[in-house]
């Protein structure tokens, strides 16, 4: 008979992950990620963009190429491509109603993505389509009936009872709630596997720059394409699934009173933002109680004894986070990296940082119990409490 741990898990079983992962505890079994075909280096987006948009004020130049350096994004991807001005000039146009086809372009383009994530996914997983009983999509990017939900299953060949949840307009924290649903799920359906899948495009965002429009020119500095998926389950399959990161705690908590200072509106141009200058003010004011929260659960107090996978929502965020709880640099570095390689791509980007801790926690055995936080509309946090089981 073999030896089990104090967590009753079967230390025999664990070969592949030197933790072994606890009985009834959600875990991550295996994470993919697509990206469009066209690569947006940032040296050369002021150029491309007022380009493309006929703009030659020097003054929106200035503030462009100013907001370009200060995200210490390197690179991105996107959707939007010379074909598509081509064929829909309207969009690079002031003022044109153009959120019908915006729609037709991403609609089309988020579905494709998450697919090619799933099946990136799914083939770390190594199980058939037919074992995921349930998924659960998460998009800003598109709106129709029946959701994408059903056309990613259909595509991916997933039974016809499989059960979906659509979680749409959620903005940056959609990822980490699209993890806190799934764990909900596989803690109390036994056997459950959750195909969680996050796509996400900056077209329906697209317009000129205008000066009435400050957030426009923040959103082409920053934000990026793309789309990420992770499966989800409790009990993995000695031998069959390789678990790298539990699920233990999940919290949600909205600021009473901040639900205009990340404000987004659907018009006949598209999407429409608008953000507060003290978000990350607003972030750093609470983040240190929010954090201990989800730490006292394992009787943590040490921020410095965790790792972090903590969305980029931008590089304030992440400054204003290290300072506030006095984090060492390289605990913020995978978040940095996401960051610079993909820029903000909305709900995937959670995802993008923790595949590069688990590069990290892999190669160094790193710490046992970290914290993965997004930050969005509401304003609202998410936060899991997660342990490594590399």
């Amino acid at each position: 008979m073999a030896d089990s741990d104090v967590n009753g898990a079967n230390q025999s079983e664990n070969k592949g992950y030197h933790r072994g992962s606890r009985r009834g505890k959600a875990a991550v079994l295996a994470l993919g990620k697509a990206f469009p075909d066209h690569v947006l280096l940032q040296e050369r987006l002021v150029e491309g963009y007022l380009r493309d948009t006929k703009c030659d004020d020097p003054v929106m130049k200035e503030k462009l190429e100013r907001l370009c350096k200060n995200t210490t994004v390197k690179r991105r991807f996107t959707v939007m491509s010379k074909e598509i001005l081509d064929k829909y000039p309207e969009l690079a146009t002031e003022g044109s109603p153009t959120i019908k086809q915006k729609l037709d372009i991403a609609n089309a383009a988020v579905v494709e993505m998450a697919v090619e994530a799933s099946r990136a996914c799914m083939a770390e997983w190594k199980r058939p389509a037919g074992d995921i009983t349930h998924i659960i999509y998460v998009s800003s990017s598109e709106i129709r009936l029946p959701g994408g939900d059903l056309y990613l299953a259909n595509h991916l060949g997933l039974r016809s009872n499989v059960g979906r949840v659509m979680l749409y307009f959620l903005g940056c924290y959609g990822g980490v709630t699209g993890l806190r649903v799934a764990k909900d799920i596989a803690e109390n359906n036994p056997g459950s596997r959750i195909l969680l899948a996050t796509s996400e495009t900056t077209i329906l965002g697209f317009r000129p720059p205008n000066m009435a429009r400050p957030y426009d020119l923040v959103g082409a500095a920053l934000f990026g394409d793309g789309a990420a998926a992770v499966v989800i389950g409790a009990d993995p399959i000695d031998g069959v699934e390789t678990p790298f990161m539990e699920l233990d705690y999940a919290v949600q908590q909205f600021l009473p009173g901040t639900h205009n200072i990340i404000d987004g509106r659907i018009s006949e141009e598209g999407i429409n933002f608008k953000l507060g200058r003290d978000l990350p003010q607003m972030i750093e004011g609470h983040i240190e109680g929010f954090c201990r929260m989800l730490m006292a659960k394992a009787g943590l107090q040490d921020f410095n004894e965790l790792f972090w996978a903590v969305h980029p929502g931008g590089p304030a965020i992440l400054n204003r986070l290290e300072s506030s709880l006095r984090l060492r640099p390289e605990k913020l570095q995978c978040s940095r990296r996401a960051l610079m390689d993909y820029g903000n791509a909305s709900s995937n980007t959670v995802f993008y940082v923790m595949d590069y801790m688990r590069e990290e926690l892999r190669r160094e055995g790193g710490d046992e119990w970290g914290l993965v936080l997004a930050f969005g509309p509401g304003i609202t946090f998410e936060g899991i409490l997660v342990r490594s089981l590399q």
